[in-house]
């Protein structure tokens, strides 16, 4: 399998993790408000501090973003590329985003695809500081509750990333047992979510947001995407049992290249490694009966 050399070494533990309960609900984001403060005040309304996001369409403006790139310096893996600030309205196809807690502030890590007002087809990381919500659209989250994504400095690939921590649960009113998940690079995206749901005792699961990068990607239609450096959102995940009763994941996913492609498809089983991180959420649906 394809495998990536970072700058630090790696943690012994390849899954960061934190037990939680949660919520699936749906709001709309406030038109004329930053995203950030958009999605923030949704996730207010619904009783959580953060959580994981996943939308179809929506319309952004002002817009900012950068797209995966190579490392001049060598200090990292991958990078960013300049930031672009595209003219005019632009257009979501699709969307997904955690939001979390950076420095003691709210923040997001969200990718996407979309098209510009020039009609142009785009896709990559969207900042936080300088993109406001044009228009009112309606978002698909999963709030959780007893766990936060926390930015911390993350020695193996020295970037500063979101990773799950555990918070104090409040009285929020939740209805599953949720697990927040961060994988950590160069394991299979899919395996490490099987392997992870067998080690809880979890026999069926749905993947709620879904935010990360992989080693190029492998679809299950046979496409292939060889440049390396990708900025990837989950549009569906869950992990069942197939026909001969082993967990599969199916995750269908969008991504953008550091050379401006854009994919979308259901991932091949056990070949696409992670590239720097992939946050998401586990709702567990069913749990095996344990003696």
């Amino acid at each position: 399998m394809r495998h990536i050399v970072q700058p630090g070494p790696p943690a012994p533990e390849r899954i960061q993790w934190a037990e939680a309960r949660g919520r699936a609900f749906s709001f709309e984001l406030e038109a004329g408000l930053p995203l950030l403060e958009a999605a923030r005040r949704g996730f207010a309304a619904g009783g959580f501090a953060g959580g994981v996001l996943r939308w179809t369409g929506g319309a952004l403006g002002p817009f900012a973003y950068v797209m995966p790139a190579l490392s001049k310096t060598g200090e990292n893996a991958a990078f960013y590329s300049e930031t672009f600030r595209p003219e005019g309205i632009t257009r979501l196809k699709m969307a997904a985003m955690t939001l979390g807690q950076r420095d003691g502030a709210p923040f997001f890590h969200c990718h996407a695809l979309w098209t510009e007002a020039d009609g142009r087809a785009g896709g990559g990381h969207i900042l936080p500081e300088e993109t406001v919500v044009a228009e009112p659209f309606a978002v698909e989250a999963f709030g959780i509750d007893g766990a936060v994504f926390a930015a911390e400095p993350d020695p193996e690939t020295n970037f500063k990333l979101f990773g799950p921590v555990p918070s104090a649960a409040t009285a929020t009113e939740t209805t599953s047992r949720a697990f927040a998940l961060r994988l950590r690079p160069n394991r299979d995206f899919g395996g490490a979510l099987e392997a992870f749901c067998r080690e809880q005792g979890i026999i069926s699961a749905r993947l709620h947001g879904g935010v990360g990068s992989t080693i190029g990607a492998r679809f299950a239609d046979g496409r292939v995407v060889e440049p390396f450096a990708t900025e990837l959102a989950v549009r569906s995940g869950a992990i069942s049992s197939g026909a001969d009763g082993a967990l599969e994941a199916e995750l269908d996913i969008a991504l953008v290249d550091y050379q401006g492609g854009i994919a979308e498809g259901r991932l091949s089983p056990r070949d696409n490694p992670v590239l720097m991180t992939m946050e998401l959420v586990l709702e567990v649906l069913g749990e095996s009966t344990r003696a």
